[in-house]
């Protein structure tokens, strides 16, 4: 965060930062070991596990410095106030992975360039002889800025242009998420919205302890919101249920409603016809399975008595498009008959929400893509043409 102010200088002060410090580092580690272990959404845990890594020893080399004030730290010191120039990066590169299903790859190198530069530009202080280095931790100790206020304004222009960029990430993927799944409320990724806000909230603690001295606002009150983070970081990334990939990547991670891969069940499995049947009765029956709002690929394999991978195949094949795609048809046609019902008097937003949607934005946009129009529309024509109801689904 660069070095905007002194420590806090009462030894009891100092004492329970380190404290502090230690711990977090200690939670860190764990937690970067369990996101690196972690199956669910691989690629963005990993991502996760280095960024909460780095701030772990950040948070640990600050602590032995703190503890000791000792010179022969301050060069691990100055190197770890370099860390927070990537931590914007990972950001943006963890909500992408979770997104749109892609790790770290050799060309995402250049989202580190922000660190590789400043680290140019500080160098010189790492290549301090240890003489110099124990003339700058005086100053540092004394008061004195180790390095100019240009450091912490690049840096706080550098992380938060990557935390907005992540943001537009995030709201890509709920646009797009609404416009195919009626789910798209349990599955919108709103732990991204906390982890941003905690982020925002320790730049602004940064930001204005780098241009005015305000007691409270210290560096010690500073990197204890870090340490805060890195347990609010543990509760949210451990509970996280995996991340729908919606549309750019074909094959999503399987489960929690997601397609498998038609080529497992192999071509012109004989118990298509069998499959077909007993799918088509589960969503044409007295209470149609489709009705459910948080249906899943899996409770349908569940309730049909066939493997996931050949109920998967056999909607891709026979009754064309994902999942997704068949659910919302049925859907839809549901909606449809209901709106074109004079006798119907409920709302469309109760209409939409009976026939096994969840969001209004979901089914105004599944609706319009299938029939052409919007409900509202739809339902007015149907007014006007057909005053004889039909009854829909309740």
């Amino acid at each position: 965060m660069g070095v905007p102010s002194l420590p806090p200088d009462h030894p009891m002060n100092i004492a329970f930062w380190v404290y502090v410090y230690i711990a977090a580092a200690v939670q860190a580690a764990l937690l970067a070991l369990a996101l690196w272990r972690r199956p669910a959404n691989r690629e963005a845990n990993r991502l996760l596990a280095v960024w909460v890594a780095l701030a772990g020893v950040d948070l640990a080399v600050k602590a032995a410095y703190w503890h000791t004030l000792a010179p022969e730290w301050f060069r691990a010191y100055r190197f770890v106030a370099l860390f927070p120039f990537l931590y914007g990066s990972l950001f943006f590169l963890y909500v992408r992975a979770l997104t749109r299903g892609r790790g770290f790859r050799w060309r995402d190198v250049r989202h580190l360039l922000g660190f590789a530069a400043m680290l140019l530009a500080t160098g010189h202080v790492l290549l301090a002889s240890p003489a110099r280095l124990q003339a700058m931790s005086a100053h540092w100790i004394a008061g004195e800025r180790a390095i100019g206020r240009w450091f912490d304004i690049a840096l706080f222009v550098y992380s938060l242009s990557y935390v907005a960029a992540a943001l537009v990430q995030v709201h890509r993927y709920r646009r797009r998420l609404r416009e195919r799944r009626s789910d798209a409320d349990r599955l919108s990724l709103r732990w991204i919205d906390t982890m941003a806000a905690c982020q925002v909230v320790i730049w602004c603690i940064a930001i204005v302890q780098a241009l005015v001295y305000l007691p409270i606002l210290n560096y010690g009150l500073l990197f204890g919101a870090i340490a805060g983070w890195i347990f609010v970081m543990g509760w949210f990334s451990l509970n996280q249920s995996p991340v729908a990939v919606e549309p750019e990547v074909a094959a999503a991670p399987a489960g929690d409603g997601d397609e498998v891969s038609v080529a497992a069940a192999g071509p012109d499995d004989a118990r298509f016809d069998a499959v077909q049947a007993r799918v088509a009765a589960l969503m044409d029956g007295a209470a149609p399975l489709f009705l459910e709002p948080a249906l899943t690929i899996g409770q349908v394999a569940k309730r049909s008595g066939y493997p996931e991978y050949l109920v998967s195949a056999v909607i891709n094949r026979r009754f064309g498009g994902t999942f997704w795609d068949y659910v919302n048809r049925l859907r839809v046609e549901a909606a449809r008959a209901c709106l074109a019902d004079a006798g119907d008097a409920r709302s469309i937003l109760d209409i939409a929400y009976a026939c096994g949607f969840t969001s209004k934005s979901t089914f105004n946009a599944a609706f319009k893509r299938q029939i052409g129009d919007t409900p509202s529309a739809y339902r007015k024509a149907q007014a006007l043409t057909a005053p004889a109801g039909r009854a829909g689904p309740g």
